[in-house]
């Protein structure tokens, strides 16, 4: 599904992917974004954008002019919303779910609707108290795991361990040749993106601005800690809610594609009829 050049009919679902994957992620969103639209396809109701995230090939590595931040991510989301004439509709999962919130607080008044798959946005478990103590010592393990591996060039296991950690053991063995040659190449960015995800400043209060119609997602076996986040948020939104998707992990959008993108699509869709505030 590509961009229309009809900005002024076609509400554009900006869909933020994890660490590690890339736009392809969403290409099945797509494909159900499409089944929205009219059959008149010169005037389609929804149109896909898919952005790819510092470390991907597409895109080349951060610049580093200077520390990495969040705000560096969603600096180009950011851009894509302020070239629409309307109001996007923005989708992220894990790492792009934390790049989705932060686009959200700079350009609230440009988002129609927002739609979290277990939004890694570790910063706020630093607020939790004693369990967020807990989960926030488990994110810190596998952050330094990662990057002791890429430090000392073990990229492969660097990769290994990272994807085993958010996919369950086994995750990576199962993966084509070809994916693993493609996460090895982009395992160096996995610091940056832990610690822009770690030291983000944003306070948890600052999410009460975002009167957004927000879905929040998680799987049925999400690790503790993306489990927290998701579970805390409907508190901090106002127009928030959470669903759990059955036998799913972290990975469900890739594993569990069409229950996710089935609800993701509803959620747009009920956004989009909803009565202006």
């Amino acid at each position: 599904m590509t961009a229309s050049n009809d900005e002024r009919t076609a509400a554009p679902v900006i869909a933020l992917h994890c660490s590690g994957a890339g736009a392809n992620q969403w290409r099945q969103l797509g494909e159900m974004l499409d089944g929205l639209n009219s059959p008149d396809t010169d005037n389609p109701r929804y149109t896909l954008i898919a952005p790819e995230h510092y470390g991907c090939d597409s895109v080349g590595p951060w610049s580093g002019e200077r520390a990495f931040t969040l705000a560096d991510e969603a600096a180009r989301t950011v851009e894509i919303i302020d070239r629409q004439r309307g109001k996007v509709h923005l989708v992220g999962h894990s790492y792009g779910g934390g790049v989705a919130l932060r686009a959200a607080l700079e350009r609230p008044y440009g988002v129609a609707s927002i739609t979290l798959y277990e939004p890694s946005a570790f910063h706020l478990l630093k607020g939790m108290g004693a369990r967020g103590a807990t989960e926030f010592a488990e994110i810190l393990t596998i952050a330094a795991r990662t990057a002791e591996g890429v430090v000392a060039g073990d990229l492969r296991g660097a990769a290994r361990s990272f994807v085993d950690y958010w996919g369950g053991h086994g995750a990576w063995s199962a993966l084509r040749p070809s994916v693993q040659a493609m996460l090895t190449r982009w395992v160096p960015k996995a610091p940056l993106d832990f610690r822009a995800l770690i030291h983000e400043p944003t306070p948890a209060s600052a999410y009460a601005k975002l009167r957004i119609p927000t879905l929040v997602m998680r799987g049925e076996h999400a690790p503790a800690p993306t489990r927290l986040i998701a579970e805390t948020l409907p508190d901090l939104m106002p127009a928030a809610k959470l669903i759990v998707v059955p036998d799913a992990g972290h990975m469900g959008p890739l594993t569990h594609a069409s229950a996710v993108n089935a609800a993701i699509a509803d959620h747009i869709a009920s956004a989009t009829c909803a009565p202006l505030a």
